[in-house]
């Protein structure tokens, strides 16, 4: 468990320039605090003493605002960033080295039983209030907008935007729409509802402008 803690503390070094310094990790980051409340939680629930692992996740919820259910299991070097909000399903699932930002929930969509949590690729980024909800796969290296709603599989190294979550790039290529390629600067992702709305207000301009065109005709036809 000690190794682990500190690959955890390693990744907020090197995932947050605010981060001074180890001990500033260890002191005052709240994301640290969960995962290592989280990980004796576990140990706990693996070793049938649940009462007392939910009773650890609880205090930990109180005191960083972060619930993580004792039974979900979460790989090395996860950084939860400011993390307020962030709310982790019983049978989640998290890889290495994952990068999750305030508000985000992994959770379910039911009260289905077994496996109804997303499982974590490792390497994956998930921004600011995100929602995954269902029992699939988000792969290796993906990236989740902010505000996304994710409730189907997401491909290895793919970006996803919009609600329903829609991907916009896979392995690095630029998926194509209306002839140009989607602007992916990762400080302002491509909202796919809102490019759809703004081809609808252009294909209304041109009927407009087809209409304005014809009566023009229809008036030169009578004058003659």
């Amino acid at each position: 468990m000690f190794s682990t803690i500190k690959k955890d503390i390693q990744a907020a070094l090197s995932r947050d320039p605010a981060a001074g310094s180890a001990w500033e990790v260890i002191l005052v980051y709240p994301g640290f605090h969960a995962l290592v409340l989280h990980r004796i939680a576990h140990a706990l629930m693996r070793r049938k003493f649940r009462l007392a692992a939910r009773i650890v996740a609880a205090v930990s919820r109180s005191l960083t605002g972060i619930e993580i259910h004792p039974s979900a299991v979460i790989g090395e070097g996860l950084f939860i960033d400011h993390g307020m909000g962030v709310v982790i399903g019983e049978t989640v699932e998290i890889g290495r080295d994952v990068t999750i930002y305030q508000g985000v929930t992994l959770g379910g969509t039911g009260k289905d039983t077994g496996k109804r949590h997303p499982t974590i690729g490792s390497n994956v980024v998930i921004s600011s209030g995100a929602k995954v909800l269902g029992p699939f796969t988000v792969g290796d290296y993906s990236k989740i907008g902010a505000g996304s709603v994710v409730l189907q599989e997401v491909p290895p190294h793919s970006t996803v935007v919009g609600i329903p979550g829609k991907i916009v790039r896979r392995r690095g290529d630029h998926l194509r729409e209306a002839g140009k390629s989607v602007d992916l600067d990762q400080v302002k992702l491509p909202d796919p509802l809102q490019e759809q709305l703004k081809r609808m207000a252009r294909q209304i301009e041109h009927l407009e402008q087809q209409l304005l065109r014809l009566e023009a005709e229809s008036r030169l036809e009578k004058v003659r």
